[in-house]
């Protein structure tokens, strides 16, 4: 195991990687991110699809989801959310403020663009068919969600998320990264909280699934692509940028600044 000062040390000396590497390979590693957590949600949705007791759907699907974590990791692609702790490496000097907001604009745009590929992938392959009704549930829910509760919701899921980065760090198997990410996502997937490349698939998801399927006798009146997009993922983002960076910040503050 890797100390958690170390773990920090790491991913802030990787940063100059993360952000100096060509755009057309961070753009293809954030594709690849925003597939993995799409298919993630996904699954987790139809597994917990035709489980009556809320609570216990929502442990089924807090499950599933932190496979797409897992993948994002093992396989080197690059997440928004985990990115914002980027901030660290610009706190060390390593890296410029230009070089991250050149990362994490590359990167949403990928991860926004790997989440849509595969919502339309699911949508025209007919997959949504069976559980269309509670993937539009689940859409229309996060649309009609305040200001307020998005807001905070996100700061909260992304402190959790690159909390999970974090300890996933301290492991070099394998095994032990899939185990250090699990429990953090488990925890915020169980609150409900707010995640921005997630929502990508999620909504979107919805919107192709009433398209498709109609609003099969939901209220879907909130279920819009500019609530989408302007109300729900633009206050999202914003949220899952504070907290991923406050939790940089802390790390930084803790394990790498030098201290009197």
């Amino acid at each position: 195991m890797i100390s958690v000062k170390e773990a920090t040390k790491n991913y802030i000396n990787g940063g100059k990687g993360k952000t100096t590497m060509p755009l057309g390979r961070m753009f293809v590693l954030a594709f690849l991110a925003g597939m993995f957590i799409a298919l993630a949600g996904t699954a987790a949705t139809i597994a917990s699809s035709t489980v009556t007791n809320s609570s216990v759907a929502k442990v089924i699907t807090s499950l599933v989801f932190p496979a797409g974590l897992a993948m994002v990791i093992i396989n080197g692609t690059e997440l928004f959310t985990g990115n914002n702790l980027l901030i660290m490496s610009v706190l060390s000097k390593n890296i410029t403020v230009g070089q991250m907001l050149k990362n994490w604009i590359v990167v949403y745009i990928g991860n926004f663009v790997g989440s849509i590929f595969v919502t339309g992938f699911f949508t025209l392959g007919n997959i949504y068919s069976s559980v269309a009704k509670s993937v539009i549930s689940i859409a229309t829910t996060k649309c009609n969600l305040s200001i307020q509760e998005m807001f905070f919701r996100a700061i909260l899921c992304n402190i959790l998320v690159c909390v999970a980065v974090m300890m996933s760090a301290t492991s070099k198997t394998v095994g032990g990264k899939i185990i250090g990410l699990f429990l953090p996502i488990m925890v915020f997937v169980i609150c409900g909280f707010e995640h921005s490349v997630a929502n990508m698939s999620y909504i979107s998801g919805g919107l192709f699934s009433k398209m498709a399927y109609g609003n099969l006798g939901l209220e879907t009146a909130g279920l819009t692509w500019f609530n989408f997009i302007v109300k729900n993922l633009l206050v999202v983002t914003i949220g899952n940028i504070i907290g991923g960076c406050a939790t940089g910040i802390a790390y930084w503050f803790s394990y790498y600044r030098k201290q009197d």
